[in-house]
């Protein structure tokens, strides 16, 4: 998902569109981890870049997402860049068995 939104709308307010763009980024993300894993994958993970624009977009955790576009709205920033790339996750099999 990479999507630009715009959040100066002239009927809708602002505090409705950051909430619909919320919504949009939940209903990827729930789409996306209900496709099938690949052999050896244990997860769905996701990478996520954010920013004002495409441009300056930065490495960000999933789970930082929705501060950080409430922190934009509070800067009064009305453009915010939003990609989301899923990655199957696997786990290290290189823990050490425990004996016993």
């Amino acid at each position: 998902m990479k999507k630009t939104f715009k959040l100066d709308h002239p009927k809708i307010k602002v505090p409705r569109v950051v909430d619909s763009m919320k919504h949009d980024i939940r209903k990827y993300l729930k789409k996306e981890r209900k496709k099938p894993l690949p052999p050896g994958a244990v997860y769905w993970g996701f990478d996520c870049k954010f920013g004002q624009s495409e441009e300056a977009a930065a490495e960000v955790h999933l789970s930082s997402l929705t501060k950080r576009i409430d922190e934009l709205v509070e800067n009064k920033i009305m453009t915010i860049y939003v990609e989301i790339t899923p990655k199957a996750m696997t786990t290290s099999e290189s823990l050490p068995a425990q004996e016993s």
